[in-house]
């Protein structure tokens, strides 16, 4: 697989308005973009976002499990340790954005792009991930053990101790992507593209000496 996997852009009008968070009734966020804000101490269930952008928006102490997120851009956010697990996410752009632990672990992805994030210790456990792409994103010890990849590609992202236990990586392109070392078993490295230089940091695996 090439690094380009096609991607649906989010579908948003031009003449959406600005909207402040103010929880409701509904948990319904929809044609809006939320800007220059911090949302604090929000525990929502199951809250929905569509044709949202969030623009340099800070999320602290945020859980929203089972988030519903369709046709939303995350453009320069801060959403560090937010929860968002179970969450159905699909045509969802994060923008140059630190999500730096965000958990997804289980939960939905498709059509979602990543952009210049600091994504490390980000966790896709137990994920779903179809036509991802992460694209020049620090993903240092990110966890995606027990994934599922379809048309997921990484393009110039640092993925250095990155957990893919147990999650097959064949056809998976890792050639532009920077690494000392991942966490993978050496059965689901079948199928997946790397350099010589990567080849030769994976025979270690198996405890081969190279001379």
């Amino acid at each position: 697989m090439s690094n380009t996997v096609k991607i649906q852009r989010p579908k948003i009008p031009q003449d959406i308005k600005p909207l402040d968070f103010c929880p409701n009734e509904e948990n319904l966020f929809e044609l809006c973009i939320i800007r220059d804000c911090s949302i604090i101490n929000e525990d929502i269930h199951r809250i929905r976002f569509e044709q949202v952008i969030f623009k340099n928006v800070i999320f602290k102490d945020v859980s929203f499990k089972n988030i519903e997120l369709t046709d939303v851009i995350f453009d320069h956010c801060d959403l560090s340790n937010t929860d968002f697990r179970n969450g159905s996410i699909h045509r969802v752009e994060f923008i140059d954005s630190k999500i730096l632990g965000l958990n997804l672990s289980d939960a939905s992805l498709g059509n979602v792009f990543f952009q210049s994030c600091n994504a490390n210790l980000i966790s896709f456990g137990y994920s779903k991930l179809k036509q991802v792409l992460f694209d020049s994103c620090s993903l240092r010890n990110a966890d995606y053990y027990e994934s599922t990849f379809t048309k997921v590609a990484f393009k110039e992202c640092d993925i250095n101790e990155a957990s893919f236990e147990r999650t097959p990586l064949k056809g998976i392109d890792l050639r532009s992507c920077t690494f000392d070392r991942i966490n993978v078993s050496i059965n689901d490295l079948a199928g997946c593209e790397v350099t010589s230089n990567q080849a030769i940091g994976f025979a270690r695996l198996l405890g081969l000496i190279i001379k």
